[in-house]
């Protein structure tokens, strides 16, 4: 069965960092996607950031323009965690955060929710002005 749980949230102030680890049990990533997704209360869910693999061993990367320059997506391949890195840390970013990912042997390059078959429950981000 598999499992994704998210850990790394807190609470900073405006400019600090934070960096969010997804620790994703009985999961193989490879021909397949994960990504991050936020949602801030009474706000619809959207997308941060998306890696990707097609099966050829190398991965991929979309970074929301909302965030780009500020947050970078990877995996630590040995531990099978996927990590966000997030800098600059702004009010707007606050919410809760999402690691979802494909089905093996499905990939998408997309931050539709939609395409994801699996998500963790979430960890709080919250930052201060």
């Amino acid at each position: 069965q598999v499992q994704l749980v998210e850990s790394g949230g807190g609470s900073v102030q405006a400019g600090g960092s934070l960096r969010l680890s997804c620790g994703a049990s009985g999961y193989t990533y490879g021909r397949s996607s994960m990504a991050w997704f936020r949602q801030a209360p009474g706000q619809e869910r959207e997308g941060v950031a998306l890696i990707w693999d097609t099966g050829s061993g190398r991965s991929n990367y979309i970074i929301a323009d909302h965030v780009k320059g500020r947050f970078t997506i990877f995996r630590d391949s040995d531990k099978n965690i996927l990590h966000l890195q997030m800098n600059t840390l702004k009010p707007e970013d606050t919410g809760t955060y999402y690691c979802a990912a494909t089905r093996e042997g499905r990939w998408y390059a997309s931050l539709h929710g939609s395409a994801y078959d699996y998500w963790g429950p979430g960890t709080q981000v919250t930052v201060s002005s």
